[in-house]
């Protein structure tokens, strides 16, 4: 009797698993974001602040919501951009995010608000980036 002796090599690849996308993680993130700032708002509106830039009007309470949610989407088609596109995503991202963070003051401090109502507004803006950053952020990579 003989007997045939088969080796077979098995070639096992590791694989890192692939980081779920930016734009779902950042989504929840905007979401959280405009419950957040809304309830925020709607607190700060019951002790007082008027949001009102001067003309009689203040900000409506839907408006915190759908700002929330538009400013962090863009955020979030710009952390999606810079993941294809940049050669150090997370950093590049960070950076930009703050910079943009720190413009949004602008009008708060120029739009005639009185002063509880532009510090809390600067307030509402710091409390949506520090939600949605960070998530952002994680998703991407430190290289390409």
């Amino acid at each position: 009797m003989s007997t045939i002796a088969s080796t077979q090599s098995a070639t096992t690849t590791t694989r890192t698993p692939a980081r779920p996308t930016v734009w779902k993680h950042g989504l929840a993130a905007a979401v959280v974001a405009a419950v957040a700032t809304t309830t925020l708002a709607a607190l700060a509106s019951a002790a007082g602040v008027s949001f009102s830039d001067g003309t009689g009007e203040g900000i409506p309470l839907a408006g915190f919501a759908q700002l929330t949610l538009v400013f962090s989407l863009g955020g979030v088609a710009m952390a999606s951009v810079m993941a294809r596109r940049a050669r150090r995503p997370r950093r590049t991202f960070v950076r930009s995010a703050v910079a943009l963070t720190l413009l949004s003051f602008v009008p708060d401090l120029t739009f005639g608000f009185d002063a509880a109502s532009a510090a809390t507004l600067i307030a509402l803006h710091t409390v949506a980036a520090a939600i949605v950053v960070p998530t952002l952020a994680g998703r991407l990579t430190d290289e390409r």
